[in-house]
Order: C-alpha cells, then structure tokens, then sequence
C-alpha cells in the first residue's frame, strides 16, 4: 500500500506547484450518501478546488461514508475524505475496522461538528436509548462512522447491537424512508444541521419525530475510546416537532488525505477552502464552521499535514 502511494504522489504530485495549464492533477473526494451532509458539501469543495486551483480537477464521490474515504484513501489512489475523528483514529492507529491496516493519514483541516442524532417517532415507544431494546433499529452503512459511533453508543448505555435489537444497516435516506413505512423504529445519524433526510422525515404529514438524549453517555465513551466526544446539543428550532433541544454527543468532522500528498497541493487545497468559504457556505451553512481558530492540535487524533501547516502558520494560527 505505502509503495503504491509513494509511487502515485512522487508521480503526480510533487511538482504540483509547477504544473502547467495542460497537465491535470485529478483528485477524488469522498463523501457520504446523498442524505447527508458530506455529499452537497463535499461537492461544493470540489466545484471550488476545480475552479480555483490551477492544474487541478476536483470530483465528489458518493460512498458509504468515513469508513469507506479512509479505504480509498489508504488504497495510494488520489483521494482526500471528509471523515469522522473517532473512524479516523482507528485507521491511523489500526484499530478496529482497520484492525492491522494503518492508514498513513494527515489533516488537512478541521471542520465542523458532527451531530449524532438518536431519531424515532411518536407512539414507537421511545424515549431513551435503553427502549431500543427489541425495537428495530438502523445503526447507519457498512461504510459509515455512523456505525461506529452508533455501536458505541449502544453498547455504553448497557445493550447488546445484535442481540438486544434487531438491527439494520442502512444509509441515513433510507432509514428514514424505512421509519415513514414502519419498517423500523428508530434510526442512529451523525451529521451535521441540519440534515436533509431528518428534515424530510420532520416535515412528513402524519409524522412527529422523538430525539432521543444520550449526552449522559459522552464521558463513559471516552473514558474507553479516548477524549473524541463532546456534550452537546441540537437546537429545538433545527427540525419540525422538536419539543426541546435534544441533548447529544458531538464528534469533530476532518477533512484528510494520505501522508504522500505533496506539501503544494496541501497548502492549495487548504488555503482555498477557507478564502472561498463564503461559496462553501451558500452550499451548505456548516461551512460557516470552517474557522482558523478551530485548527488546533486537540482537535484532531491525526497529525496535520506539512502544507496545512505552512497555511496555518501564514495565517498566524497556533496549534497547541
């Protein structure tokens, strides 16, 4: 893995700063399903990159979330992923799904907060993460850290995922279109606000959503997976039939890439990303979250990248 990398970006990267108007660098973005956040955002980085990068072609890709960016990151293709800071940790340390497979990451930059959403209905019969116990319930994609998060969740409140439920592995639309037909009663999302799919299922006749508060379960999580999750809490005014803020654990979003990616095209893609913002955020308003101040060293569980830094530091940012 680590020879195909090196081989790609010595190859087509390291001379980015030179490239003529002919030579292309195509680069691929992974994002997330088209209910999410990750999608139109990541297609908004993108469509920015191409239009304001010389030399460089940005495409977004639909996936099955971070799971899946950090796989195709850790493949040596040209892939930068928008991905979650828990899912990120364990490809960079090898853990979990990436049992025995380290993922040579670094950060380019820190995002925004990921919100994770514990959603049922009325008259499902929920109102904490404990009556999940024999309900049906979708725990996010194979290729999600939704899924991550969401099994950690479960697991700390005191259930068994396979056991105490009947479990199902769908995308953030699909849950939802699978709640409005009773077909499950509960979803796990982690996304940022809002979300298209969880303003969908607000806004359906005959439907009233329950979020269910899990902040009480933040500190027994990273106690065991390391200091990841913050308190936090989704605004009353985010989705329809909200009756108060709902009480979350929040995760930070990370945009990364693999540790060969020449330290000028880095430095492009960052400084980029941040003077065009205001067009990121006419796409999606969590890019109003892209700030300098959030680049901090604590913030993310992978090494920054050598030309985020030399952005950083133009911009008189201290990380520690």
């Amino acid at each position: 893995m680590k020879c195909i990398a090196s081989a790609f970006f010595a190859a087509a990267l390291a001379a980015a700063s030179a490239v003529s108007a002919q030579e292309r660098i195509n680069i691929s973005i992974g994002t997330g399903g088209t209910g999410g956040v990750y999608y139109p955002l990541g297609g908004g980085i993108a469509s920015v990159l191409s239009k304001y990068v010389p030399g460089l072609q940005a495409t977004a890709e639909v996936t099955g979330g971070s799971v899946d960016n950090l796989k195709l990151i850790g493949s040596g293709k040209p892939y930068i992923g928008l991905i979650m800071a828990d899912a990120g940790q364990d490809a960079y340390r090898g853990e979990n799904k990436f049992q025995g497979n380290k993922v040579p990451l670094r950060t380019l930059m820190v995002m925004y907060p990921n919100r994770m959403h514990a959603v049922t209905i009325e008259g499902a019969g929920i109102s904490r993460i404990a009556d999940l116990k024999g309900k049906r319930v979708s725990t996010g994609s194979p290729g999600s850290a939704t899924e991550v998060m969401a099994f950690r969740v479960i697991e700390t409140a005191g259930l068994d995922k396979d056991r105490d439920m009947k479990r199902e592995r769908l995308g953030v639309a699909e849950s939802v279109n699978a709640i409005k037909d009773r077909k499950i009663d509960a979803l796990f999302w982690v996304g940022g606000l809002p979300t298209a799919a969880i303003t969908d299922l607000a806004n359906t006749p005959g439907v009233k959503i329950k979020m269910i508060d899990h902040a009480q379960l933040v500190a027994a999580m990273n106690k065991k997976y390391g200091n990841l999750y913050v308190e936090d809490a989704i605004p009353k005014a985010t989705y329809r039939g909200m009756e108060a803020d709902n009480r979350n654990a929040t995760v930070s979003n990370i945009l990364v890439t693999h540790e060969k990616m020449s330290d000028q095209v880095a430095y492009n893609i960052v400084k980029t990303i941040f003077e065009r913002r205001d067009e990121l955020i006419r796409v999606h308003q969590e890019a109003s979250n892209f700030k300098l101040e959030s680049q901090k060293a604590s913030a993310t569980p992978i090494p920054y990248h050598p030309g985020a830094l030399r952005y950083f530091k133009e911009k008189g940012v201290k990380l520690n």
